[in-house]
């Protein structure tokens, strides 16, 4: 009798010790009773090819990339999907039983189910969107808010340039605001993303003016820790409806785990309160 191969999946990166995703896909992989492992990968940069070739020999059917490697995988994949050429990083790999290493990008769908599941009401064509940073977060963001349907992205980074680079990527509907008009542009906008780390934990804080949010606006910071920023605890205050981060990270897991694994796991609120553990 054969014994059937234990898949394994991890994530890839450096640092990777406070990576919330082994918690996730362990819970998952624990609750649905599959026979299979989740490891966090510290990488060396001089080694990061080689452990990519060499995952798929010892049983991996699919890894995770996380900072600082999610832009440098893209040349190592075979196939590319359209939405990770489009935001020019991929955080899902799945090496596939012919060999040839598959790399998409699942950060957007991840945040859009987020906010389909915690503000059912949302309506992305109400009016602008509002986005603060113009990293590849912001660029996941922004190619899945305009795919959703945003009017216009008003666009802000604390160096302009950067901005610049994702209105000639991305195109007419964004407009490029100076740092310290930031938030003017909050005046008309119907959802807000914060997709920089400040006001993270050991970050400085996010020194942008937040008085010009609009009542009943959807404000979600994609900072996680903590899980109730001061961005997100003013917004509320504002009688703004308030998303926070866990949940983008909850719901980008979802694709890459089905693919590995073969089963579609759900988002609910004891997933939350595993990873949160």
């Amino acid at each position: 009798m054969t014994l059937a191969k234990i898949p394994l999946a991890g994530v890839i990166g450096s640092p990777i010790a406070h990576s919330k995703s082994p918690a996730l896909h362990t819970h998952w992989l624990k609750s649905l009773g599959i026979a299979g492992h989740y490891v966090p990968l510290d990488v060396a940069q001089d080694d990061l090819e080689n452990v990519v070739r060499t995952l798929p020999k010892m049983g991996f059917v699919g890894a995770n990339v996380t900072v600082p490697y999610k832009e440098q995988v893209m040349s190592m994949a075979d196939l590319v999907t359209d939405r990770a050429a489009l935001i020019g990083s991929a955080n899902t790999l799945i090496f596939r039983k012919d060999g040839k290493i598959h790399a998409d990008n699942t950060d957007g769908y991840g945040f859009i189910q987020n906010l389909r599941q915690k503000a059912p009401d949302w309506n992305p064509k109400a009016g602008p969107a509002a986005v603060l940073g113009a990293g590849g977060a912001a660029r996941a963001v922004i190619a899945a808010l305009l795919d959703a349907g945003v009017p216009e992205i008003l666009l802000s980074n604390r160096t302009k340039p950067r901005a610049e680079q994702l209105r000639a990527d991305f195109g007419q509907r964004l407009t490029v605001v100076d740092w310290v008009q930031a938030g003017n542009m909050l005046e008309e906008a119907t959802t807000v993303v914060n997709t920089t780390s400040l006001g993270m934990v050991g970050k400085p804080a996010l020194r942008v003016p937040l008085d010009g949010l609009q009542k009943g606006a959807l404000v979600t910071d994609l900072v996680y820790a903590p899980l109730v920023t001061d961005f997100l605890n003013t917004a509320n205050q504002a009688g703004c409806i308030t998303v926070d981060g866990l949940g983008m990270l909850l719901h980008q897991a979802v694709p890459a785990f089905e693919r590995w694994f073969g089963v579609r796991p759900e988002v609910t609120n004891e997933t939350r309160t595993a990873v949160l553990r």
